[in-house]
Parts: C-alpha cells; sequence; structure tokens
C-alpha cells in the first residue's frame, strides 16, 4: 500500500493505481519493515546477495537482480575522507540501486511496460533491469544526452524517446505519457520503490564500517534519490537499533540548478552545465529533502562549473575515473571545509556517483 505524507490519502499498489497522489505529492510505501534482533556481525555477514542482503529492510519480491551491490569504501587520503565507489555498478552508476528494487516491484504487480525520464544514468539503469525481467521499457531523454548512455539504453532494448527542451521539458513529456496510460511510471524521482534500494547505499556504509556511521556524508543532489535514501536508510539503522546516531548529510547541486541551496542561502547568478545528472530545478520530493535536511544538521550548497572541472581534473588523476556529477560532491567536499561545516578530524564518506566511461 502507498500513503502520502502531505495529506495521509492511501493507496492500493497496484500497475492502475496513481503514481502519485491526488494532492500532487509523492507516495511512499506506507510500511516499512525493519528487521527483528541485533545487526549481525559485519564480518560474518553474507553479502553474496548483494544489496539484497538486506532484504529484511526491502519491502518487495521477486528479486530482479544483475549481483548489484557492495560497492568498495576506500581511502581517499588527498581527500581526507573516504569515497564509496557507486560508479562500479553493473550499468556504472548508483541508479541501479533503485532500479534492481523498482523492476522487482514492476514484475510483482504484474507490469507489462515502464516509462522513464532520464539524463542518460537513470535510464539505462531501467532499461537494463527491464530486459533483465523481461518487461518492455521506454526511456524518455534529453535529445542532446550523450550518446554513450543513449546506447546503452538502446543496446538494452529499451525505446528511446529524445524530447527537445530543457531536462524539466523531458519529465513533462514522460508524465503526459504515463498520464495516457503508456506505461507503469518507474521515475527514480517519484516511485517509492526506487527509494527502497537507494537506501541500501546507508546500509552497506554502516556494514562496511562495523556499524559505526560517519560525521558527515557528502552527496550530489538533483531529485534527491540517492541524498533521500541515505537519509531513509540511516534513519531505518538507527530505529532498528543496528547504529546509535545520524551522520550529517550534506548536499552539492549544480549551480543554476540549486532549488535547495537557493531556498537555504539565497540564489546566485552562477551556472554549472558541467554536472549534468543533477540539473534539476524541480526535484519532485523537495519537501522531503528539506525535511532530510533539517533532521540532521545538513546542508546544500550550489557548486560552479569551475570548481566542477577542477575536481573532475583531480579524481581522474588520482585513478577515480568518475563523471560530473561525482565531482561536483568532492567540490563540495571541500567547500564545506573552507565555511567550517566539516572540521577539521571529521569523518568524511562521498560516495562517487557515475563512471566516466558513459561520459563520450
Amino acid at each position: 500500500m502507498y500513503a502520502c505524507t502531505s495529506c495521509a490519502r492511501t493507496y492500493e499498489s497496484s500497475p492502475d493505481e496513481p503514481w502519485r497522489c491526488a494532492c500532487g505529492h509523492a507516495l511512499d510505501f506506507a510500511d516499512r519493515p525493519l528487521p527483528d534482533g541485533p545487526a549481525p556481525d559485519p564480518v560474518a555477514l553474507d553479502t553474496r546477495p548483494g544489496l539484497w542482503t538486506f532484504s529484511e529492510f526491502l519491502p518487495m519480491e521477486p528479486r530482479v537482480t544483475l549481483g548489484e551491490g557492495w560497492t568498495p569504501l576506500v581511502d581517499a587520503a588527498e581527500w581526507d575522507a573516504q569515497f564509496k565507489l557507486e560508479y562500479v555498478f553493473p550499468t556504472g552508476s548508483f541508479k541501479d540501486r533503485g532500479a534492481t528494487t523498482t523492476l522487482s516491484w514492476a514484475s510483482q504487480l504484474g507490469v507489462e511496460t515502464v516509462i522513464e525520464d532520464s539524463s542518460g544514468n537513470a535510464g539505462a539503469a531501467i532499461a537494463t533491469y527491464a530486459a533483465r525481467t523481461g518487461i518492455d521499457a521506454e526511456i524518455y531523454v534529453p535529445a542532446a544526452v550523450k550518446p554513450a548512455k543513449r546506447r546503452a539504453i538502446e543496446r538494452a532494448g529499451a525505446t528511446v524517446v529524445p524530447i527537445e527542451g530543457d531536462r524539466q521539458a523531458v519529465t513533462d513529456a514522460c508524465i503526459e505519457a504515463a498520464e495516457r496510460g503508456e506505461g507503469w511510471y518507474a521515475s527514480h524521482a517519484w516511485n517509492p520503490a526506487f527509494f527502497a534500494g537507494t537506501q541500501t547505499v546507508a546500509f552497506e556504509l554502516a556494514a562496511q564500517r562495523d556499524w559505526d556511521v560517519p560525521d558527515a556524508v557528502v552527496l550530489p543532489l538533483g531529485h534527491g534519490t540517492l541524498f533521500l535514501g541515505a537519509y531513509r536508510g540511516f534513519k531505518a539503522l538507527l530505529e532498528a537499533g543496528w547504529t546509535t546516531e545520524m551522520p550529517r548529510l550534506l548536499g552539492a547541486q549544480a549551480a543554476g540548478f540549486a532549488p535547495i541551496a537557493d531556498e537555504l542561502h539565497g540564489p546566485t547568478d552562477a551556472k554549472n552545465d558541467v554536472a549534468d545528472g543533477i540539473q534539476i530545478r524541480d526535484p519532485a520530493r523537495k519537501d522531503q529533502l528539506l525535511a532530510a535536511i533539517e533532521a540532521t544538521g545538513g546542508d546544500a550548497i550550489a557548486v560552479e562549473a569551475e570548481e566542477t572541472n577542477a575536481e573532475l581534473d583531480r579524481l581522474h588523476r588520482a585513478g577515480f575515473y568518475v563523471e560530473p556529477t561525482s565531482a561536483s560532491a568532492t567540490a563540495a567536499l571541500a567547500t564545506y571545509r573552507a565555511r567550517g561545516v566539516i572540521d577539521d578530524g571529521d569523518d568524511v564518506v562521498v560516495p562517487l556517483t557515475g563512471s566516466a566511461l558513459k561520459m563520450q
């Protein structure tokens, strides 16, 4: 069952139910399962099921999987941080976390066709997991989408629907198709099943650190798929009694596409046209993102193109072959330190979210 946290309406979970509430707000699962008992010994934890190791936290079966999950957590001494390498997933981005749970849920509901709008990474993930499931997929993308990302979608057998205009125009076109009944909206911004998957980043991170959470996590922030997922995951761990603290969640937005940072700090005239993965002017769950920031003592800032490019070169020279959106997060890390938001000695993790193999 789905529930609206804004007006408290509820909906049965079926392919024919609305993908958003009648009040316009995003829907969530009415019940979020938690495991019974203490946290398992991380050394003895059987990680062979991938992120489905944490199935007790996940509200869906069956499992549509490509072995995703358990991305490496490595020291990054030059940044005085740890990096979680989310770009080593099967399709090259963290979006596989949400794709495996979303397509598992779609399969459970008996969905025949999914539709999604994306700047590339989410589209490639949904298309790939739809192929794994045997479900048809139509992916709406900007007409100027990077060719490698378009090829990844097409080679998975999905239909690519290119839309002229900005990222919002792509979303609008896909929503119109969803409202015409052309497919089940597998949106990484709206569909609650996607966030059930992205929350697993917190479970893995905590387990890799022997159930000790960092002081802060710095994440790219567009629609907030990973940001909000991390918040829900860390909150679930706390409620289950597996951890004792919440990290501060600190967002990195692209300047000129930074509605959360603008609300917190005021708008700027700068524009970041490099970090295409977070060029979102109207995130579907803006109120939930602001609430997560407030609840964790977090923040969000806008990162300029020059900062992103400089960090991208720095990351590549250090062996982290990521796309610009990831570099925006490490650029934000430097700004947070300069502003005193992150102190010397603070324990910080930065997820690197997408591979540079799809930049061409």
